[in-house]
């Protein structure tokens, strides 16, 4: 990191596999939140996301991240271990890529977010490093006064007296001094375990919901609030909250506490803007005299502070905050206070003139009596309020927002009013406007950063119900209350409502129930999201009759238990619902649906995020479709390869266990069949066609029907396969080579049986006596579909009773452990402790010796055949 110093590091290495790309993102996010560099956190879990996929994914090998921690910053190197690669030439331009293709992209993101970076490169090795710089915080004096006479200081008691409380992270108290003792009445051991919120009198503001609870979870608080003392008094209190954490990294809040009039002691200065230094006075920040200090330093807290500041100057029973979105087209409602919050935040009105429409906008206006213009200010329809002022929020020239103020009673307001409003509008547009961008920014990274992990885990999986479920868990509580997927079969198909997830899992059943009785929403094609109104209309409906039918019966007091999920329900849907297609390949195969609680509205950006992972979900959910059709298809065929069952053979017991390798997505490879030919002969085949996939089925399908047809015309064993030969050989270019162990079987009327046997390059059949002595039933002769004149035997063999014979195919003998294979030798040794077993126990023992033989699954088709002729009972 150049020459600044490293206080600390930390490393990991990550396999070349696609789940290291989630679990790298996790080590880099779990190492810089310890660190406390929660600024840079989102930049870092993107740009380690993609220098580590282009290691493990594209270049396939191990990837080694370093964390490097100093006191200005983070470093960030990851590196591959690929064995060669070619060394970027100089040019005169470089191209990072488009920040549109799905991979190639890191380099461009180190460009766009990283304070500095460097790629390195050896002969084995590629280095990519990244930088990311903290935020400037300022140091040294923060502030400074004049000399002042004794008679000029502020007067305070003899001794000022400063509590000092420590709250644990449960919120109960674990420390109070000598100071907090005295001034509260209360004594140390009186306190100790219980919550801080049993003794403070916090001063509530109508419209929001800031508590005791959530000022000590902040890392920085300072303000005003009471305590109650031991004889029942509550002494205003002015207090300075700081969020710590022990070595343990157990986090507790430390509370300076003085009386209100000694608040001097505690309380942050007004900061003063800076000016030459041979000025003779210094001015007063009119953006501090208007919000205070410290200044909140979020954009909500920003914004609330505002409205709360905007009714007081105004003696106004409710104020309001709209942000403009960046067309100038609409308001955002987002910040209230007098009103129901809940209800409007995020609600957007058209900026034009017209009815529901905000008219007045873009200059200050005051209206004396709403009831005289029903609709001038559609955020205070429905409240009671009479009179309003509206003043803009402009910076170089351009709307930001407005701000409003209201009273219940009319004519309250004046152009002076206005005015003043107007001037303190004016001190705040640029911090607001600041703080709006800086929001925007951060959502525009977090919301990157979001894409990735959605599009790791969407493509992590083929499986259709895992997409549609993973499609709803990722937008459920972070975009929304609840998500409804409909999917679509094919284009005469209606929507079929698939999926429903809501964040609070006893409202599942309800809503799944609310939302089949209604019709699905319209598959438009139309990019974007659009209002669904039917599912709060029927929840509204159902909640009427609920109680309608409750009251008609004269209803207990205590609802039923269906009734409570009925209005639950209609309140969890009661929100904005919208509507975002699923359109994949220039076909509309779903909709996703989201839905926010009673009187919510959804922000824009959220919308717009939802839109992207619509897009991304739509197109893994078609391939899953695709997948499951494909592997339908594939087992379906499958299936058509092989003997639909097996005969009874007199005298004769005869086991099959086939595995197919692999995910069923493959079909042709290895197959076998036992087929009576005519009274009391049979036919018995095994076989391994080269190769997968449409050209080895074909010929599979080919071998299977012509040992059929030609044995029951009566044709010998080498006949058949000769035809079989010339058969295979016919398909041509689509021809594949055959090993195929063809037999005929004859049951005795001594108990033994006779077997005829050709053994066409097929692993020979193994014969197991009752002595437990192992040797092979055929001898070797040449494979199907290489050669044009065979020339092939049959060989006679007597199964005795008690004697067994396996026929395997080559995913038995050939299977490996490193450089180890079972082999014919290995399968002989297996087979010579089966004496004595049933035909199915020698199969099952066979499979078993080949499954434990190695720790990886099989990676290609088995098939075992086993025939035995068993002891006759004894007399």
């Amino acid at each position: 990191m150049g020459s600044a110093v490293i206080t600390a590091r930390a490393a990991a290495t990550f396999e070349p596999v696609g789940r290291s790309v989630a679990t790298a993102r996790a080590f880099v996010r779990d190492t810089l939140q310890g660190w406390g560099y929660n600024d840079v956190v989102d930049d870092a879990v993107v740009l380690t996301s993609e220098l580590v996929t282009n290691a493990v994914i594209h270049a396939g090998t191990a990837a080694d991240v370093l964390c490097l921690r100093s006191e200005d910053g983070v470093r960030v190197e990851v590196a591959d271990h690929y064995p060669e690669r070619e060394v970027p030439l100089q040019s005169t331009g470089l191209d990072f890529g488009s920040p549109d293709r799905e991979n190639g992209r890191g380099l461009l993101l180190c460009a766009a977010l990283a304070a500095r970076w460097g790629v390195e490169y050896t002969p084995t090795r590629k280095h990519v490093w990244f930088q990311l710089d903290l935020p400037e915080r300022p140091v040294g004096i923060r502030s400074a006064g004049p000399l002042l006479p004794t008679a000029l200081l502020p007067v305070a008691d003899q001794r000022v007296r400063v509590a000092v409380v420590q709250i644990d992270h449960s919120g109960s108290i674990a420390a109070w001094n000598d100071d907090a003792a005295f001034l509260f009445g209360h004594a140390a051991d009186q306190v100790a375990g219980k919550q801080l919120t049993d003794f403070v009198a916090w001063p509530h503001t109508p419209g929001t919901n800031t508590g005791i609870a959530d000022a000590l979870r902040l890392s920085r608080w300072e303000g005003s609030y009471g305590i109650r003392c031991a004889d029942g008094r509550t002494v205003p209190v002015y207090a300075s909250h700081l969020r710590v954490r022990d070595t343990d990294g157990e986090p507790s809040t430390v509370c300076l506490l003085v009386r209100d009039h000694e608040r001097a002691v505690l309380q942050s200065p007004v900061r003063a803007p800076v000016s030459d230094a041979s000025a003779e006075s210094r001015t007063t920040d009119p953006f501090e005299v208007f919000i205070g200090s410290p200044a909140p330093d979020d954009l909500d807290g920003l914004l609330q502070r505002t409205v709360e500041r905007a009714r007081d100057m105004l003696d106004a029973d409710a104020a309001f905050l709209l942000l403009a979105t960046d067309d100038e087209t609409e308001l955002e409602v987002r910040a209230t206070t007098g009103l129901p919050s809940a209800r409007q935040r995020f609600a957007r009105v058209p900026v034009e003139a017209g009815t529901g429409r905000y008219g007045s906008a873009r200059m200050p206006a005051v209206h004396e009596d709403l009831t005289a213009v029903p609709g001038a200010v559609p955020l205070l329809t429905g409240t009671g309020m009479r009179s309003v002022v509206t003043v803009p929020l402009k910076v170089e020239g351009r709307l930001t927002g407005s701000l409003g103020v209201a009273a219940e009673a009319p004519g309250r307001y004046s152009n002076e009013e206005a005015l003043r409003l107007q001037f303190a509008a004016d001190r705040i547009a640029l911090a607001v406007e600041s703080a709006r961008l800086g929001e925007l920014e951060r959502l525009r990274r977090g919301s990157l950063s979001f894409l990735v992990e959605a599009s790791d885990l969407l493509a992590g999986t083929l499986d259709r119900d895992q997409t549609l479920a993973l499609m709803a868990q990722m937008t459920v509580p972070t975009l929304a209350t609840w998500c409804a997927v409909y999917t679509i079969a094919d284009q005469s198909s209606d929507p079929y409502l698939s999926y429903v997830l809501h964040e609070d899992e006893d409202l599942i059943d309800g809503l799944k129930a609310l939302l089949s009785k209604i019709a699905p929403p319209d598959p438009v094609p139309t990019p974007g999201a659009r209002i669904w109104a039917a599912p709060s209309e029927a929840g509204h409906r159902a909640a009427l009759s609920t109680s309608t039918r409750s009251l008609d019966h004269d209803a207990p007091l205590s609802m039923s238990t269906a009734t409570r999920t009925i209005l639950a329900t209609a309140q969890a849907v009661g929100g904005e619902t919208v509507v975002l297609p699923l359109v994949a390949r220039n076909r509309v195969i779903g909709m996703l649906t989201l839905g926010k609680p009673s009187d919510d509205h959804f922000r824009q950006e959220i919308l717009e995020l939802a839109e992207d992972l619509s897009r991304r979900a739509a197109l893994a959910l078609d391939n899953a479709r695709l997948y499951s059709e494909r592997m339908a298809i594939s087992q379906s065929l499958q299936r058509s390869l092989l003997p639909p069952g097996l005969p009874d053979v007199p005298n004769v017991e005869i086991e099959v266990i086939y595995r197919a390798a692999g995910e069923g997505n493959e079909v042709g490879g290895d197959f076998y069949d036992v087929f009576p030919i005519r009274d009391g002969a049979y036919g018995f085949a095994i076989g391994d066609v080269c190769g997968t996939g449409p050209e080895a089925a074909a010929v599979t399908g080919l071998a299977r029907h012509a040992l059929r047809l030609l044995a029951r015309e009566g044709f010998p064993g080498p006949a058949v396969l000769e035809r079989l030969n010339a058969a295979i050989l016919d398909e041509g270019a689509r021809s594949r080579f055959l090993t195929l162990l063809y037999g005929e079987l004859w049951p005795q009327q001594d108990g033994s049986a006779l077997l005829k046997v050709v053994c066409a390059g097929h692993p020979l059949p193994l014969r197991l006596r009752q002595d437990g002595t192992v040797e092979p039933a055929a001898e070797p002769q040449p494979l199907l579909g290489v050669l044009d004149d065979l020339e092939l035997y049959e060989q006679e063999v007597t199964l005795d009773p008690g004697d067994v014979l396996l026929c395997v195919t080559d995913g038995v003998t050939e299977r490996r452990e490193g450089t180890r294979m079972l082999g014919d030798d290995g399968l002989a040794d297996v087979l010579s402790t089966c004496t004595g077993l049933t035909a199915g126990a020698v199969a099952a023992r066979i499979l078993r010796a080949v499954e434990r033989f190695a720790a990886e699954p099989a990676s290609d088709d088995m098939a075992i055949l086993a025939m035995r002729v068993p002891e006759p009972p004894l007399a």
